[in-house]
């Protein structure tokens, strides 16, 4: 099978509903597509020891996960078959209730979609190098007080 390219991964800060929204858009000029799958992953507002998350800081080894979607990818295109596939992951500060990490399948039958659009979330949340480090209530109000 013919090598996709290397697609941007990922954006600044949560990912908006506008941004979400266009990418849906842009795929009705697609005829041949019947299906779409698509997966949001938000930050929850936990609550850990007594300490409410209100938001998440994202980083990563960028050249390294770049290259894991990639494969990622490239496996899921071998495995399904699929029209488009997207894959979207926040770095820096997401707050709670925002969107984190944005991915979207398309194909033929809902079945390839559904089942691609599994496979990646699970593939991605196990092996790709992105790390999210919880900011607590207690440390943003201290961070402001010190502002």
């Amino acid at each position: 099978m013919e090598s996709k390219s290397k697609k941007k991964v990922f954006i600044e800060g949560p990912i908006s509903s506008s941004f979400i929204a266009q990418a849906i858009a842009k795929h009705s000029t697609k005829k041949e597509i019947g299906a779409h799958s698509i997966f949001l992953g938000q930050v929850r507002q936990d609550n850990i020891d007594g300490n409410q998350v209100v938001a998440i800081e994202y980083t990563a080894y960028q050249t390294m996960a770049e290259e894991q979607i990639h494969q990622i990818r490239e496996t899921a295109f071998e495995k399904y078959p699929l029209t488009c596939l997207h894959i979207y992951h926040s770095l820096g500060r997401v707050d709670a209730g925002d969107i984190c990490l944005f991915v979207f399948t398309s194909s033929k039958h809902r079945q390839a979609a559904t089942e691609a659009c599994t496979y990646l979330v699970e593939r991605i949340k196990k092996e790709v190098a992105v790390w999210g480090k919880e900011i607590f209530e207690n440390e943003t109000y201290q961070w402001k007080q010190n502002d």
